[in-house]
């Protein structure tokens, strides 16, 4: 409902000029865009933030699986020598990545997703002989940019290869 201010004398109001300040700003659209920019910013920056963080988390994740395939294909081209295999790991990127577990070997029986240890040169249940496999593990401390209460202060990423070396 719209109130006409103003002076009426033959209604007896007289309005002070602070109700006409009051009125003319009411009905005022000047600077509504920077009122909703400021109410909006906040908003977007809480979602913007974390989104930022967790993408940055992802590409620091895959810069360790990398670096364990580093080392996988190190131990493939080369054989087994743990501290090479480490130094592969470790070369594989500037994030700061460790070889820890240290690189292992073992021999085994491919089954499905996983590996039966056993006996290197014994027959496996699918006829081939039993492989020499080797391990590479890497990973490395991520710390969020902003703290998170479901992060903690850092977040260990962590990644294992493995490759069949005979």
């Amino acid at each position: 409902m719209y109130l006409w201010v103003g002076k009426n004398r033959r209604a007896g109001r007289r309005s002070s000029g602070v109700c006409r300040w009051l009125g003319r700003l009411a009905h005022n659209r000047a600077g509504m865009t920077a009122v909703e920019f400021a109410l909006a910013t906040p908003i977007v920056l809480a979602v913007i933030g974390p989104a930022a963080d967790l993408g940055i988390a992802f590409a620091e994740q895959i810069q360790v699986q990398q670096a364990a395939q580093a080392g996988a294909q190190y131990a493939l081209l080369h054989g087994f020598n743990s501290t090479s295999i480490s130094n592969a790991v470790t070369a594989a990127t500037t994030l700061g990545v460790s070889a820890a577990p240290a690189p292992s070997q073992s021999c085994g029986c491919p089954t499905g997703t996983s590996l039966t240890a056993t006996t290197c040169g014994t027959t496996c249940s699918n006829g081939e002989n039993a492989g020499s496999y080797v391990f590479v593990n890497a990973q490395a401390t991520y710390t969020p940019v902003a703290p998170y209460s479901f992060f903690g202060s850092s977040v260990t990423l962590a990644a294992q290869a493995t490759v069949r070396v005979q």
